[in-house]
């Protein structure tokens, strides 16, 4: 098991929803960096990725949750980018 590496994805991933609650009720991405994320999502797919080919233990669900956490920043703040651009 690794502990260390479920503890740094708990600490990570406990940030995300916020990231997404701040996004979607400011409905204004300003101070958000799209490279950021999209780096970020890269590194968990590759933490997943890891574990499917080389050492699958549970930390691979806490990966593929951060994932997906930060799949919908990028999509919220591409969404609002959007939509101001509009306005």
């Amino acid at each position: 098991m690794s502990i260390f590496e479920s503890i740094m994805l708990i600490c990570f991933g406990a940030s995300w929803p916020l990231a997404i609650l701040k996004t979607w009720r400011a409905k204004n991405p300003v101070g958000k960096s799209l490279p950021f994320l999209y780096l970020v999502i890269i590194g968990y797919v590759a933490g997943c990725l890891h574990k499917i080919y080389y050492n699958w233990d549970w930390v691979f669900f806490l990966y593929l949750l951060n994932t997906l956490m930060v799949l919908t920043d990028i999509v919220l703040t591409q969404y609002y980018i959007r939509k101001n651009r509009a306005i």
